[in-house]
C-alpha cells in the first residue's frame, strides 16, 4: 500500500511543478512580462489556480499518509539504556565480531610505533 501512495505522491509532484511553472508571473521576475498565447487569458489563470490548489492539498494528505505509516512500526527506545542488541530468528543475540578488522589492525600497528604519551605536563627542554 505504501509503494501505491508513494508512486500517487510522485505524480503528484510532478504535475504540481508543471502546474506552478505554467502560471504567469505577475511580478516579471522571469523576464516574461505578458504577451499574447496560450496563457494569456484570465480562465485559464483560474484553472491553473485552482488545481495549484488541489494538487497541493493532495501533496499535503500524501505526505501526512506517508509520515504517519512510516511511524506505525517504530518502537520506543532510552537513550539511557543504550542501544538494543540485534538478534538472529533463533532469538539469539548476534556477537560482535571476534577476528578485528582493518580499524583494529591499524590501531595496533599505531600503538606498536608511537612512544607512549606522557602522564603529565613537561617543561620545554632547551637544547
Amino acid at each position: 500500500m505504501q509503494a501505491v501512495v508513494i508512486v500517487v505522491h510522485l505524480m503528484i509532484v510532478a504535475v504540481l511543478i508543471g502546474a506552478v511553472l505554467l502560471q504567469k508571473s505577475e511580478g516579471g521576475g522571469l523576464g516574461m512580462g505578458g504577451g499574447a498565447g496560450f496563457m494569456s487569458s484570465r480562465g485559464t489563470s483560474n484553472l491553473l489556480t485552482r488545481m495549484t490548489a488541489i494538487l497541493a492539498a493532495g501533496f499535503f494528505v500524501t505526505s501526512l499518509y506517508l509520515a504517519w505509516s512510516a511511524g506505525l512500526d517504530r518502537k520506543p527506545s532510552s537513550i539511557l539504556t543504550g542501544p538494543a542488541m540485534p538478534s538472529q530468528p533463533g532469538g539469539a543475540p548476534i556477537a560482535p565480531p571476534t577476528s578485528g578488522g582493518v580499524l583494529d589492525t591499524l590501531k595496533k600497528v599505531d600503538e606498536q610505533q608511537s612512544p607512549p604519551a606522557p602522564s603529565g605536563p613537561q617543561a620545554p627542554r632547551s637544547q
